[in-house]
């Protein structure tokens, strides 16, 4: 009798660029492909940080490089992706938040909320994409969504309009780039503790609404996307496309 094989989750041979890696959801991404095999490319302003993690990586027996980017700056992106790339795997993590009311929001929080959760992601897509197509080669973008990408939530007008945009953009991506076989998946955490969620978590109003929320009880950790974001980028998720998949600890089914 002949047994079906499992599909490997190893990422050998593969290029891995990860916005946002300096800490939280994206160094946790960044750590896991490393893990996984693939060679990590951490994109942040902050040079500090993704050199830290680089060589924390490199320490673990892994391979990372930095490339030290403001990712609104659409034109020196799209330049520093060309030439560092092609990158078979994109996880698009890097976003920010600015909690308030609609009545409290400004134009300002509006704009650094929107050019970086969405505009910023749309256009690193645009880059690595274009990569891939020139090379002729396959690829997984994964967009770091949100559950708020599928339901609201208190002083969420803007971050829920640019999440379920990212829902919205990973479809259509799915849909134009299956032709050249390059999926587009979105992860869609609850609460993870990290920097940006610390806010909120410390606040006890909040905090208590959010343990309300999450049917298993805690709050997430960065461990808890890392398998997540391994098998999405890797063979073992081959015919996952357009697909969301919520790491909500049960938030969004009631």
């Amino acid at each position: 009798m002949a047994l079906a094989k499992t599909p490997s989750f190893r990422l050998d041979g593969r290029r891995a660029l990860v916005t946002g890696a300096g800490r939280g959801i994206g160094l946790a991404a960044a750590t896991a492909l490393a893990d996984a095999g693939a060679a990590v490319t951490l994109i942040s302003r902050t040079a500090s940080e993704i050199e830290a993690a680089a060589d924390a990586i490199a320490a673990a027996g892994g391979k990372a490089e930095t490339l030290v980017l403001d990712i609104t700056d659409t034109m020196a992106t799209e330049a520093a992706i060309s030439a560092a790339g092609p990158f078979d795997i994109l996880i698009n993590n890097a976003g920010t938040n600015r909690p308030k009311t609609m009545a409290r929001t400004t134009e300002d929080d509006y704009d650094a909320i929107m050019d970086l959760n969405v505009r910023a992601a749309y256009f690193v897509s645009r880059a690595v994409t274009n990569g891939l197509m020139a090379a002729g080669k396959p690829g997984s973008v994964i967009h770091v969504s949100s559950q708020m990408g599928h339901v609201g939530g208190p002083k969420r007008t803007v971050y829920c309009a640019s999440k379920f945009a990212i829902e919205g953009l990973t479809k259509a991506m799915a849909l134009e780039f299956a032709p050249h076989n390059i999926r587009v998946n979105s992860i869609g955490p609850t609460f993870i503790e990290t920097p940006l969620a610390r806010q909120s978590l410390a606040d006890p109003e909040m905090n208590a609404y959010i343990m309300s929320k999450i049917k298993l009880g805690r709050v997430g950790q960065v461990e808890d996307l890392m398998g997540a974001i391994v098998f999405l980028s890797s063979d073992a998720a081959a015919m996952i496309t357009g697909a969301a998949l919520l790491i909500d600890g049960g938030w969004t089914i009631g």
